[in-house]
């Protein structure tokens, strides 16, 4: 049985059509207080599945998340899985600065004394998170997703692009499938007060400035590929570096589109062609479905 919350019924439908599965209605409704009212329409199976992102708003999706599952195991579900494709919060998985809440800890905290089983998410931003549970605790990639969803008979002039080292595992895991070249921007201080963004020659030893290859851009396919855009700084900045080295096209992929502040006018204003997100999170941008990939999962 899957069950849809709020933030995520349309990937609901289509993870039981995926899986030949009995999709169970949820009826909610907000009470003129703000309260939520949550109803489970339908025989409860033994073992259900739950798919709720928890993003914005953020509070609001958690809350829903931690009353069907509790709701479930109250109505008698003995295994209850929760599919959170974007955990809200969890990029504060330390105390960067004294007396800080480590939210993600206390998300994880609360979703299993919900009664969850198991939990399953997508590119979490930091997967040290996934150890503040007690129970069996996945991390899916979307790069196959998203790969497929791309256009390869371009493969040969594709060049994928992490904006930063950090996202250059992705980068490396989107290339490998595609068949084509990867790299990543670093920081390279030119001196006291200057800081210059370069393109990294993955073929070499070090990060010198020496290490540049105009070469492998010029003319090239460019796809910009990290786990969250939020603000949309980060893409931007490596957009014009890739228009100055010559890229012919730019396109910007990620997992979960938050795109706050103007995010999707910004990248779009910078240069790029198209910006490509999951379903993780509904946007204008969310054109790559993680119903598969989840379906492949459950099985």
């Amino acid at each position: 049985m899957i069950i849809g919350g709020s933030a995520s019924q349309d990937l609901a439908a289509h993870v039981a059509k995926e899986l030949g599965e009995e999709l169970c209605y949820v009826e909610t409704k907000k009470f003129p207080d703000g309260e939520r009212y949550l109803r489970i329409d339908g025989e409860i199976a033994d073992e259900v599945t739950v798919i709720q992102s928890t993003g914005y708003p953020q509070d609001e999706n958690l809350m829903e998340l931690l009353f069907i599952i509790a709701n479930l195991k109250d109505l008698g579900a003995k295994k209850v899985r929760a599919v959170v494709p974007y955990m809200g919060y969890a990029r504060q998985e330390k105390r960067f600065n004294p007396g800080e809440t480590i939210s993600a800890k206390i998300i994880c905290e609360l979703i299993q004394a919900a009664g969850a089983d198991e939990f399953i998410t997508f590119n979490i931003h930091e997967a040290c998170v996934l150890n503040f549970f007690d129970i069996p605790a996945r991390n899916l990639s979307a790069m196959p997703a998203i790969a497929e969803f791309l256009d390869k008979s371009d493969a040969d002039n594709m060049l994928i692009i992490a904006p930063d080292k950090g996202a250059y595992g992705f980068a490396q895991e989107m290339s490998e499938i595609i068949g084509c070249d990867c790299t990543y921007l670093t920081k390279v201080r030119l001196g006291p007060d200057k800081v210059e963004t370069k393109i990294v020659d993955v073929r070499c030893d070090s990060e010198s400035e020496n290490t540049v290859n105009v070469d492998s851009v010029k003319g090239k396919h460019a796809i910009i590929i990290d786990d969250i855009i939020a603000t949309g700084g980060t893409i931007v900045n490596a957009i014009n570096i890739l228009k100055q080295y010559g890229a012919s096209e730019i396109d910007v992929c990620c997992v979960h589109p938050i795109l706050t502040n103007n995010g999707t006018t910004r990248i779009y204003s910078a240069g790029a062609n198209k910006i490509i997100g999951t379903n993780s999170l509904s946007s204008d941008t969310s054109r790559v479905s993680l119903a598969k990939s989840i379906a492949d999962a459950l099985r």
